[in-house]
């Protein structure tokens, strides 16, 4: 459905994007994850073809997505800041799209339910509150039927209450419309909530992509394990008795904790000499994709 060849894009002395590659298959859900200025919303811009490729190829659901005419019929856009002119209504604002895209009306009130704003078509906009704007935006994305969906940090400015919301319809309307996905965003929990597949830009450049269990397992396998204790003398009496229980164990000792680092496939072991000493608490922290995405774009990183 999206298929990115060698892409580069440049501003001045700047490379936006340097070299990338990336294909999406029909029905799949990509989360594009990065810092500000890793090009992230310079390679949203060469999809909806509000810019082109200084080398490289970009095609969007089987068109170039400089065919302007073609690309508003199989695609649709949220960009991080949609505003809508405050005095329409939902339907009025709706109604506008739909003609400056040259795609069906729609049945305004079915695709405002669809997006959680039913009864909200006859107020103008200006009312609305920013969640209800972005479900707003997301229905004008919605327009035409789309087979392919962008969505450039669509949950920015929202409280978490908002983008609980906002995420429950995107999930809605990706399960029952089998539209193909692509979400730009810094909230990694919205990735791994969302989107089957992960990429991550970094400097124009793409770091590493796959499922979010593969990018995920990237970062090793390795899990710590805390223990807190009531003071340095039990943590020193519980490190000794860690040493003896376990062979050659990475521990380190705080003054009221006890970190212990051991790969996945002992962490029953390590568990069970740690409950044994008798601690206040106990948790433990696997590998996640935030620690996978820092591995990824940390300095001498590779391109995998």
């Amino acid at each position: 459905m999206i298929e990115v060849t060698d892409a580069r894009k440049r501003y001045g002395t700047v490379d936006a994007l340097d070299g990338v590659s990336l294909s999406v298959r029909s029905g799949a859900s990509l989360g594009l994850v990065g810092t500000n200025g890793a090009g992230k919303t310079t390679l949203f811009r060469l999809l909806v073809g509000h810019e082109t490729p200084d080398a490289g190829s970009v095609r969007v659901a089987g068109v170039d997505p400089t065919d302007g005419t073609r690309v508003r019929e199989r695609v649709g856009y949220l960009p991080e800041d949609a505003g809508f002119q405050p005095a329409l209504t939902g339907e009025e604002v709706l109604g506008y799209y739909a003609d400056m895209r040259g795609v069906e009306a729609p049945r305004v009130e079915t695709l405002l339910s669809v997006v959680g704003l039913p009864g909200a078509g006859d107020r103008p906009v200006g009312g609305y509150s920013n969640g209800m704007n972005r479900r707003l935006g997301l229905a004008v994305a919605l327009l035409g039927d789309p087979d392919v969906l962008l969505l450039d940090e669509p949950t920015a400015g929202l409280d978490p209450a908002g983008v609980d919301a906002f995420n429950r319809v995107v999930e809605r309307v990706r399960d029952e419309r089998a539209v193909t996905v692509v979400l730009s965003t810094h909230v990694l929990s919205e990735v791994e909530a969302l989107c089957d597949r992960v990429a991550v830009l970094d400097d124009g450049t793409l770091r590493t992509v796959g499922t979010v269990d593969e990018v995920t397992r990237s970062a090793g396998d390795e899990v710590t394990v805390t223990a807190r204790y009531e003071d340095s003398e039990a943590v020193a009496a519980a490190t000794e008795a860690v040493r003896e229980a376990l062979a050659d164990p990475d521990v380190s000792a705080g003054e009221r904790t006890l970190e212990l680092a051991v790969e996945s496939v002992a962490v029953t072991d390590a568990l069970g000499a740690v409950v044994e000493t008798d601690p206040e608490s106990v948790s433990v922290d696997e590998p996640d994709l935030e620690a996978a995405v820092r591995e990824a774009v940390a300095p001498g990183g590779e391109r995998r």
